[in-house]
């Protein structure tokens, strides 16, 4: 990505801030699992970690070359004019209220956004879409969080022509760990992507030069990076314009 001498792409991603046990220590920290960030070196990208602490603006969002919302707990219902279902885990609003900002910022500076569970939700919700809070109710299942930490394995069918089947193909198997879901698609996005119970996992905004969300957790198959490359070459392709 970098061999004619351009630097290599930082792209900036979103972290949990919870009390974290390393070391000596057990205090309230800035944290992410490992894999996202070997994933994004391993498509090229340099992984910069942005904390929901602060106030983020648009010089800062200006030195990312793309933007990668991760997963994790539950966005707050009120968002989406909803009370919480008895099933809504532990809110965590300052990382709602810190990642809403960010990917604002992104859509308004054209800064590509990947999407990863909590972040596709996210996504949705910040384009005036709405939430199944609890699958279960809706698909009669839990095949999407078989249980708490372990990812379960989904076959998706992405639409042809979308941008996310022309990274991943037009059918992917994948994991997943989640009970909520899109209702009700945000202003402008599309869903390109289903699992067999008919659960969308996977969103694109036509109006932006790469916005994708997707409900699985693509960091978790090292093996593939495809979703990962196709942010990197959109930065790529955004700092050579």
């Amino acid at each position: 990505m970098a061999s004619n001498g351009s630097r290599v792409p930082l792209i900036g991603i979103t972290t949990y801030l919870e009390q974290a046990k390393f070391g000596l220590w057990e205090l309230p920290s800035a944290v992410l699992m490992r894999s996202y960030l070997d994933s994004i070196v391993a498509a090229g990208g340099m992984p910069v970690m942005l904390p929901p602490v602060g106030r983020w603006l648009p010089e800062h969002v200006s030195h990312l070359d793309a933007l990668v919302l991760s997963g994790g707990a539950d966005i707050d219902p009120s968002r989406y004019g909803q009370a919480p279902h008895a099933a809504t885990g532990t809110l965590r609003l300052e990382r709602d209220t810190s990642e809403f900002g960010l990917f604002h910022l992104a859509l308004e500076a054209d800064i590509p956004v990947l999407g990863v569970c909590r972040g596709l939700q996210l996504i949705n919700i910040a384009l005036g879409g709405t939430l199944h809070q609890h699958v279960p109710d809706v698909a009669g299942s839990n095949s999407h969080n078989p249980s708490p930490g372990v990812f379960g394995t989904n076959d998706i069918k992405l639409a042809p022509g979308s941008v996310v089947a022309s990274l991943v193909g037009e059918h992917t198997i994948v994991h997943c760990h989640h009970h909520q879901a899109i209702d009700q698609l945000g202003s402008g996005l599309t869903a390109v992507g289903w699992a067999q119970d008919g659960t969308v996992e996977a969103v694109e905004l036509a109006e932006a030069s790469f916005v994708i969300g997707v409900q699985w957790h693509p960091e978790e198959n090292h093996t593939d990076v495809r979703l990962f490359q196709g942010l990197v070459q959109a930065a790529v392709q955004r700092k050579s314009q």
